[in-house]
């Protein structure tokens, strides 16, 4: 059987599988499955409104190691199979879950299908059907993924809907998968998948009930479809004044993403995915996955107000994963013993400070945010657009190693985009659209350290909140477009010398060390780590030199 008819057996055993069962439940309101979920006690119901549900640990985050891209002649020559994300999936083996998955689903009491698309933008708006037995993911669809417009018919994506088959709760039969699946520690195999087939505009969540295996595959569909349209696919957060004026926030896990941008004066188009097309900006989705570990609700009212505010339980719906709730429904949201990344969806419509089209012009400023914990990089920077190019292709930020008798070095984290996991193209495709909507539309890129200062993690301190609130508040309203900078040393972009309301010394890293020499030392240290990990990364790859000679480190390797 040629490659095409396997493809089209595999979308017609599951169309036939639809048409005989008799409990095909097709695009039911959002009250319908809330009261689904709790007639099938897959979350519980807290006082306050929400649903509570816990999952195997194995379901309480990715499975980056399970998570694997369908290879065929159509997407292969795109992909980066360099990257330790880019995990590939022969078609045959592929096939063989999918049928397995109908054997499964054939036996469901319901089948829960919901009709939705990805993006604000009706001009690039791709439909998605998701098909599943748990209407706790139906429900998880209804809160992320957005309703279909009237004008669909106009999208690039009209004809080419996604078919997403999800079974969060059943285990794959290893037996028939041994040397075609991943092996696990004492020889045995895994038990289960998520799988993208981008060519053929199917998907596979085989045994992971982690609502961020839903969310995070779309979102990686998006990726790889995108740039192939001059739209630049986005992992950001992005809000507006009132004038309009758009800024973008990238930054990983624990930099102030979420925080920063979270404004009571500006507007929130949406917190984690976008698309930034010929028009301009646009969310992916129509909610929020928020992470609730530590999640304070003097910082971030309106986050926590989203989620454990009260309301009548068919109204609501937000779901929690995974936080340590006790019987009587009180929570505490600083216990991470069931996991660091619990996790809440809710429709964005939750939060007050948004904006309802999820839509905005072209962005006047983009901010990288890193968390330094060597307290080497200045807590603002301003970047050239090749020096943008080149920090969106490394995504840095550090990770606090654990402790047992002291303190110990961080770890540095380099993550492509700031996203890497969910970038599965060539790393050049979206480095240079990036340059490319740069130069058409004159953004002014900076660098925004929220880690430390005065020293490394043990030594310096974190930087308050406050002050960088001040400083991002300063760049976008433009206060820093015209002071006189400086270049640093080590890392070659321009540090502005003042700042409205903060002190010249603290925009200075090295004058905030109590030794100049260990400063000198730790910058060397970091931006050799830079040059390491983009030749790893790079070395091979067709990136423009001007942006290899904005990589720190150059100076300190030999010619």
């Amino acid at each position: 059987m040629d490659e095409d008819k396997a493809v089209m057996k595999l979308k017609n055993d599951l169309g036939q599988v639809l048409s005989r069962h008799k409990g095909v439940i097709l695009n039911p309101d959002r009250e319908m499955v809330i009261n689904r979920v709790v007639r099938n006690r897959e979350a519980i119901t807290a006082r306050q409104g929400f649903l509570y549900t816990f999952t195997l640990p194995e379901s309480t985050g990715r499975s980056p190691k399970d998570t694997m891209i369908v290879r065929n002649p159509e997407s292969d020559p795109y992909i980066d199979w360099d990257s330790p994300y880019n995990l590939s999936l022969d078609p045959e083996t592929f096939g063989m879950l999918w049928q397995d998955a109908l054997d499964q689903l054939k036996r469901k009491k319901n089948i829960y299908v919901t009709e939705r698309v990805l993006g604000a933008d009706p001009a690039y708006a791709m439909p998605v059907r998701t098909v599943t037995d748990s209407s706790l993911t139906a429900l998880f669809t209804l809160n992320m993924f957005r309703p279909i417009p009237a004008d669909i018919a106009g999208s690039i994506f009209a004809e080419k809907q996604f078919l997403l088959l999800v079974l969060p709760y059943d285990k794959i039969e290893t037996s028939r998968y041994r040397d075609r699946l991943r092996h696990l520690p004492g020889g045995k195999t895994s038990d289960l998948a998520i799988v993208m087939d981008f060519a053929n505009h199917l998907g596979l969540v085989y045994g992971s009930a982690y609502g961020g295996s839903v969310k995070k595959l779309m979102f990686t569909v998006m990726n790889y479809n995108l740039p192939f349209s001059d739209i630049l696919p986005l992992h950001c957060s992005a809000n507006e004044d009132s004038q309009g004026r758009l800024s973008l926030f990238l930054g990983l896990s624990g930099t102030g993403k979420t925080s920063l941008s979270a404004d009571a004066t500006r507007s929130l188009l949406g917190d984690d995915e976008h698309g930034w097309s010929g028009t301009g900006v646009a969310n992916f989705e129509y909610g929020c996955y928020a992470k609730l570990i530590n999640l304070d609700p003097g910082k971030e009212p309106e986050i926590f107000d989203a989620v454990f505010h009260r309301d009548k339980v068919t109204r609501h719906g937000a779901i929690v994963e995974n936080a340590m709730i006790y019987p009587d429904s009180s929570f505490d949201l600083s216990d991470e013993r069931l996991t660091p990344n619990s996790r809440a969806s809710y429709p964005l419509s939750f939060l007050k400070n948004i904006k309802q089209s999820a839509r905005g012009s072209h962005p006047r400023n983009i901010l990288f945010l890193t968390a330094d914990a060597n307290g080497v990089l200045p807590p603002v920077a301003c970047l050239s657009r090749d020096q943008a190019m080149f920090w969106f292709l490394m995504g840095y930020t550090s990770k606090l190693a654990g402790t047992e008798t002291g303190v110990v070095d961080p770890v540095s984290i380099f993550s492509r985009f700031f996203g890497e996991p969910f970038m599965p193209l060539l790393p050049e495709m979206y480095a240079e659209l990036l340059g490319k909507k740069l130069d058409e539309h004159q953004t002014r890129c900076f660098l925004i350290n929220t880690g430390w200062t005065g020293g490394p993690f043990g030594v310096g301190r974190r930087i308050d909140i406050g002050l960088t609130r001040s400083i991002v508040n300063a760049v976008l309203n433009g206060d820093l477009d015209e002071v006189a900078v400086s270049e640093d040393q080590h890392f070659f972009f321009k540090v502005p010398k003042s700042c409205p309301g903060i002190s010249p010394t603290f925009l200075v890293p090295r004058e905030t060390w109590a030794d100049d020499g260990q400063y000198n030392a730790r910058a060397r240290k970091l931006a050799f780590e830079f040059y390491h990990a983009f030749d790893k990364a790079y070395g091979n790859k067709k990136i423009a030199k001007t942006l290899m000679d904005q990589c720190p480190g150059r100076s300190t390797i030999p010619a």
